[in-house]
């Protein structure tokens, strides 16, 4: 048998929430925000007094000795020797309980958990109003513990109230107190816990956390560099929780990091930050570095971990600069996406505004130039899905790509570069096309070509009002002012025989249109309802309408494969001038592009 990497260790609870209050156990949001529900901390209280085992904690040397101080002001000076790795959930309820503090929910609100206790029938709930005005329930158990009086004068009005309802014996009264007593007790509530060896590195704790986890959750390298940062500077590690916290709620007053794009979680902005700081995307080094960990002598110094820390703090404020990150978000408009549904890869979106920061911060590009680049960059990789197959690994590469890059033209240059050598001839006329031939409601190509329309200032179809102003996020009612309509209607195709959902739903028979012509439509053929919706407009506006809409002359007419093979090509020529539009924005970046392409 190999050498044991755990040893066994018992704690009171008591015992375990005193260490985690002096500092010697971290209790670290490795598995984000409290998601228990209060019927779950309810049960767990129930077990823990029935004399039920209520599991194993998984503890872990940090592998820092001595005593070692926090970054910044925190009042939790002291670094934890021992972090929490499976327990989390189990020891916050059971901390936010016996300490009446609040605890933070998965939208990273605060709240109390309120956990009833009726000694009659020994049986805990979950605090309703019902349950407050019922004198047969102690509503609140903290009160048990840090209570604004004594444990005492609490019991001692909890019966006075409850004579008020009923007579009570002596010998009654007696077997009551003796049971809430037996409450109070839980706090020298039995738990083993399992310590691993600060030898042990974060791959084999996190193995060892899926193993014995009966969940099955996974935990990520963000995952440790986050608690990592709950050792050693949690004020970074909360400013990042309360950034994502205010991307989700909505300001009238003072800057604000909300937005109707991206509301990001702590990993994402952490990731930003890692990338401008240490220019990396694989984590797993970073957290070696943030350690202050020499990686070839394995040995810890607190002057390299206090001095990789400082790099990442700089990168941080950065990342977490509200006119940066607003300011972000004009590139994206400027690349013709519109709306968060428009975006289907969140990490795309996340390693963007990597690039934007590095472009600003490091080599202080003009913010007009700046947002044209990054809107060219976003556009790319929107359409190429270029960080959907190992996301890391691809941005470690084009990271890697900016080691020989000296000035912010040479930026510019190495990004234009790289757009250009993917969105080659072959994959405009060739790859775009094949990856229309889909039924996928949110696939890049389609979300591409709505951008593209809204960078060509294209109106919807039979509209005179442009796509751009349709899909604004602001415009809210029981229809949505744009629909998807089927070009050939399902209706019709059916009864032409072609009843298979991935030939009638193809993304090529869908148009953009206006909610009341959809439905006048119906499913009318389009030689029937064609001709009617012409005549609101000129020739030349007819003309203009079909290129914007990929529709090929006389394509009422034409047989329905034929028809989505054409529109197709017709599409990827649309999103292609698409693209070009950003080029105009900048007329030297266009002569550059011209005179790179093959």
């Amino acid at each position: 048998m190999s050498t044991t990497l755990f040893k066994e260790v018992s704690y009171s609870l008591n015992k375990l929430i005193e260490d985690i209050e002096i500092g010697e156990i971290g209790l670290p949001e490795l598995q984000r925000p409290f998601v228990w529900t209060n019927a779950k901390v309810r049960d767990l209280f129930d077990s823990m007094y029935k004399g039920f085992p209520v599991g194993y904690l998984l503890l872990w040397a940090n592998g820092i000795e001595g005593d070692h101080r926090q970054i910044g002001s925190n009042k939790k000076q002291k670094v934890a020797r021992l972090l929490i790795v499976d327990g989390q959930q189990r020891l916050t309820s059971l901390f936010a309980v016996l300490k009446g503090i609040e605890i933070v929910r998965e939208n990273y609100k605060k709240e109390r958990i309120y956990i009833a206790f009726r000694p009659r029938d020994q049986k805990f709930e979950v605090a309703d109003a019902s349950i407050r005005r019922d004198p047969e329930w102690i509503p609140d158990i903290s009160e048990l513990w840090v209570g604004k009086i004594t444990r005492r004068r609490y019991v001692k009005s909890f019966f006075a109230k409850l004579k008020e309802k009923q007579e009570i014996s002596e010998s009654e009264e007696d077997r009551l107190d003796e049971i809430i007593d037996n409450v109070y007790d839980l706090q020298s509530y039995p738990f083993t816990a399992l310590e691993l060896s600060r030898t042990v590195n974060e791959q084999d704790v996190a193995d060892v956390f899926v193993r014995i986890n009966s969940q099955g959750t996974t935990l990520n390298q963000s995952d440790f560099i986050l608690t990592l940062m709950s050792v050693f500077w949690d004020e970074g590690r909360i400013d990042l929780e309360d950034f994502a916290r205010q991307s989700r709620i909505p300001s009238e007053v003072g800057p604000t990091a909300y937005n109707n794009f991206h509301q990001p979680d702590p990993d994402h902005l952490l990731r930003v930050a890692i990338g401008l700081g240490f220019r990396r995307a694989r984590l797993h080094y970073v957290y070696n570095i943030l350690r202050g960990k020499d990686l070839e002598t394995g040995k810890f110094s607190d002057e390299r971990r206090n001095s990789q820390f400082a790099i990442l703090k700089e990168a941080q404020a950065s990342v977490l600069d509200v006119q940066n990150w607003q300011d972000f978000f004009k590139s994206l408009l400027a690349s013709g996406y519109r709306r968060s549904d428009m975006i289907s890869s969140k990490t795309g979106l996340v390693y963007a505004y990597g690039f934007y920061l590095i472009g600003k911060r490091d080599y202080g590009i003009k913010e007009f130039e700046l947002r044209n680049v990054i809107a060219r960059w976003f556009f790319m990789t929107a359409l190429t899905a270029r960080y959907s197959s190992s996301p890391e690994s691809v941005m470690e590469q084009d990271l890697n790509d900016l080691r020989d890059v000296k000035n912010g033209q040479e930026f510019i240059e190495l990004l234009d570069r790289t757009v250009r050598d993917t969105l080659t001839e072959d994959y405009w006329k060739i790859t775009i096309p094949n990856n229309l031939a889909t039924t996928a409601a949110r696939g890049p190509s389609l979300f591409a070509y709505y951008a593209a329309l809204n960078l060509l200032g294209a109106s919807g179809l039979f509209s005179n009002i442009k796509v751009s102003d349709l899909i604004d996020i602001g415009l809210r009612a029981k229809k949505s002012p744009l629909e998807r309509h089927h070009l050939f209607p399902k209706a019709y195709l059916i009864r032409e025989g072609i009843t298979e959902q991935r030939d009638t739903n193809q993304i090529a028979n869908y148009a953009l249109i206006e909610w009341q012509d959809n439905i006048a439509i119906s499913d009318k053929a389009p030689t029937e309802y064609l001709g009617e919706y012409l005549k609101r407009f000129t020739k030349d506006q007819v003309e203009q309408m079909y290129y914007w809409h990929a529709l090929p002359a006389g394509w009422q007419n034409m047989k329905y494969a034929d028809f989505l093979e054409e529109r197709r090509k017709l599409m990827a020529q649309v999103i292609r001038d698409g693209f070009e539009a950003l080029l105009n924005e900048n007329t030297s970046s266009k002569k550059w592009w011209s005179f790179g392409k093959k």
